[in-house]
């Protein structure tokens, strides 16, 4: 009796696949250029990678692990502070240690926070620099007389950093008060500057700062950034729809110094169901115009 050859097996490919998964995985395990130009240092890799003989590494870690510290976050553990800074628990602990020995963070089990000692870093540059000291009166002012909340930012680091602010009862979303950062290319106020600035300058900003969305109305093209810094340039001020947050509409007008350069900017926000565009051209411009000159006689 003449036996049946059993039917041949195909091959898987799963077999054959093995070994292109393996070569996938490996040559996914190696970054390509653009995924390593798109990859953001850690603030640890942006020290290590400074090679300035004169640097001090370990004040640059201790400031690191006092800006860890947020509105959102205000008791951090030493893992949680090691994963945001790139800076290892050793030397985030080192640093916590010193600054709980100096008045500055205090512990609870393994959570630190910040103590009131810290305001007096940042009470040196606000009470020495003539804007932030007068400042506050004419912000009440737009303030009150637009009934919305009205800020004053410097450009620090490629950031927007409010030096003052007056604010109304009305809450956003975004926790904003003196001494707060936010990216200068989708806010108002860091248009105003960035608009003012010299090519070389602007390329350098563009080069460094990674543009991302924060809404689906956010700017991320840098050819369309460079064509409304342009328009702004003209204009002299500018306006944010919802780029930044939705629901959030800005406008901002630039301060100048005695030389006529731009030194900071002062802005109106408010929440764009209630005020149109063009009742912040028409209405709040004015009112940011006039509270521009008058906080430009402080500035040198």
């Amino acid at each position: 009796m003449t036996k049946t050859p059993a039917p041949a097996k195909t091959r898987k490919p799963a077999a054959k696949s093995g070994k292109m998964d393996a070569g996938a995985a490996a040559s996914a395990a190696v970054p390509t250029a653009e995924q390593a130009e798109e990859k953001e240092l850690t603030i640890a890799e942006e020290i290590d990678a400074l090679t300035d003989p004169s640097f001090m590494t370990s004040l640059a870690r201790g400031l690191a692990v006092v800006r860890a510290f947020s509105d959102t976050r205000r008791t951090l553990t030493i893992a949680q502070i090691s994963q945001k800074t790139g800076i290892p628990r050793a030397a985030v602990r080192r640093c916590l240690h010193t600054l709980k020995q100096l008045g500055y963070a205090d512990s609870e089990v393994n959570n630190f926070s910040l103590r009131p000692k810290i305001l007096t870093l940042g009470y040196s540059y606000l009470s020495s620099t003539p804007l932030t000291v007068s400042a506050q009166p004419c912000l009440n002012n737009i303030t009150r007389t637009l009934n919305e909340s009205c800020s004053l930012a410097v450009l620090d680091d490629n950031e927007v950093l409010y030096v003052s602010r007056s604010a109304t009862a009305r809450v956003m979303s975004v926790a904003l008060n003196t001494g707060s950062r936010l990216p200068a290319y989708c806010t108002s106020l860091g248009r105003v500057m960035l608009a003012h600035m010299s090519e070389d300058t602007l390329k350098a900003y563009f080069d460094k700062v990674k543009l991302r969305a924060f809404t689906d109305k956010t700017v991320v093209s840098q050819k369309r950034l460079r064509e409304i810094l342009a328009e702004v340039r003209e204009s002299g001020y500018a306006v944010i729809d919802e780029e930044l947050e939705v629901g959030l509409r800005s406008i901002a007008v630039p301060v100048r110094g005695a030389s006529g350069s731009v030194l900071a900017a002062l802005n109106v926000g408010a929440q764009a169901a209630r005020v149109s565009r063009r009742q912040m051209e028409e209405e709040f411009l004015p009112v940011l115009l006039r509270g521009s000159q008058e906080l430009s006689v402080l500035l040198p």
